[in-house]
This record gives C-alpha cells, sequence and structure tokens, in this order.
C-alpha cells in the first residue's frame, strides 16, 4: 500500500482470501482509507500471529514449520 501511494494511486482495494478480527482492525488502523475484501474471516491468532482455525496455517501444519 506505502508503494502505491508513493506513486501516487489514490484508490487502493485489499483483497484477501482469508483474515482474522484483529488482522482486519490493524490494517483499518493503519490504512482507514483502503477498502479491504476477503472471502473468509476466521476467530482469531494464535500465541505465533497464525490465523486458527483456518487455512493461515495450513503450509506450516504441512511442512511441519510451527
Amino acid at each position: 500500500v506505502k508503494f502505491l501511494k508513493s506513486k501516487g494511486v489514490e484508490k487502493i482495494k485489499f483483497i484477501s482470501i482469508l483474515a482474522a478480527p484483529k488482522g482486519l482492525d490493524r490494517f483499518s488502523e493503519v490504512y482507514p482509507d483502503v477498502e479491504v475484501y476477503t472471502a473468509a474471516i476466521d476467530k482469531g491468532l494464535n500465541e505465533k500471529g497464525y490465523i486458527v482455525p483456518g487455512l493461515g496455517d495450513a503450509g506450516d501444519r504441512v511442512f511441519n514449520t510451527l
């Protein structure tokens, strides 16, 4: 978003497949003028910051990097 704004882009839309309420709140605090669209909102984040219980940590589960 910073890069786009530095290039003069005035209207930005952010699209996400998966989000957590805490992340959406933080994003809105930092970029209140950016529209956010997401396909799903999961319950929250774990102690490592991974979205639970959704797809956010699926790769880490597959590759055992948690």
